[in-house]
């Protein structure tokens, strides 16, 4: 992918910062909760970088995995699996709405599905080589961590779990308003 280089500058004169905390991610039962993946998303273009998506509260995973699960027709009926990750990160990018709006990302377009130039910031992200991106959440009022995998040093960085269960996912988006109660 050709970067825009005024995104480059942009991007490049922020602040990387270390973090070390706890996570979740809400996955499929049979998924690694650590396999990162290259099928796209909001912040990584499709077999462009391989980036493991997470949430810094647990109902900011839930809330993901509702809203793509419950695009879905049928909804799947089986649970969920949320994972309690624990993550290091040493160059990790955290960007707020007010930096989304500055980088093009108009307020009223960032809880769509374009996710055009979300992905061009994400990879101009990774071409920097940091190895995460914080981000406010578009489903839940908390932040996300984007882990870009080529860069998150195995050797020195943790990423492992902590604790897994299954969760009802169709109940609990429909306890919190997420999908219709049908």
């Amino acid at each position: 992918m050709i970067h825009d280089p005024g995104l480059l500058e942009r991007l490049g004169g922020l602040p990387r910062e270390k973090f070390e905390g706890d996570c979740f991610r809400a996955t499929p039962l049979s998924l690694d909760p650590l396999a990162p993946s290259t099928r796209g998303g909001r912040w990584a273009p499709p077999d462009e970088t391989a980036v493991l998506y997470t949430s810094l509260m647990r109902e900011g995973a839930l809330a993901e995995i509702a809203f793509h699960w419950g695009q879905l027709s049928p909804l799947p009926s089986k649970p969920a699996t949320l994972h309690h990750l624990h993550v290091t990160t040493r160059k990790t990018l955290r960007l707020i709405r007010t930096d989304l709006e500055a980088l093009g990302v108009a307020a009223a377009d960032y809880a769509g599905i374009n996710y055009s130039q979300t992905q061009a910031i994400g990879a101009a992200v990774a071409f920097l080589e940091c190895d995460g991106l914080i981000v406010p959440s578009v489903r839940w009022e908390c932040d996300h961590l984007v882990i870009f995998h080529d860069h998150h040093d195995v050797q020195q960085d943790e990423l492992k779990v902590i604790n897994t269960e299954e969760v009802d996912w169709l109940a609990w988006g429909r306890e919190h308003g997420l999908l219709s109660s049908e």
